[in-house]
């Protein structure tokens, strides 16, 4: 996968930015894209190179997950967040999600994830 993979619609809400190279995100990616029945969410793989339309430089977008809702760029559980909001069945937690408190736990449950990606990675290459 590499640059815009997704057929972005005229209703996409949701911009995310997401490593394709990475095989957690592809797994990820490719549920929410089964959930994301309306097309609400654009999805560029900027693992290959930069998104020219977005303000972030390629390296950041790959080191933490990047959403654009409406105008504003968020990023870590936040982003996730958006993107369960732009999907019908994952709206209530995306909601729940804007309470501070959730959004703060959700937040370091995401860094820890970060720390260990790299043997979750490795697993999932393994299990293909």
């Amino acid at each position: 996968m590499s640059g815009d993979t997704a057929q972005r619609s005229d209703n996409s809400a949701v911009t995310v930015w997401f490593d394709g190279a990475c095989p957690l995100c592809q797994r990820e990616i490719a549920f929410m894209r089964k959930l994301d029945r309306a097309d609400a969410i654009h999805f560029i793989d900027v693992s290959d190179k930069a998104d020219p339309g977005c303000p972030i430089d390629q390296e950041t977008l790959l080191e933490r997950f990047h959403a654009r809702e409406g105008e504003k760029i968020v990023n870590g559980a936040a982003a996730f967040a958006a993107m369960w909001r732009a999907i019908p069945a994952m709206r209530p937690l995306g909601l729940i999600a804007r309470n501070p408190m959730v959004l703060r736990v959700l937040e370091r449950l995401y860094v820890w994830h970060l720390r260990i990606r790299p043997q979750l990675q490795r697993l999932a290459r393994r299990l293909g």
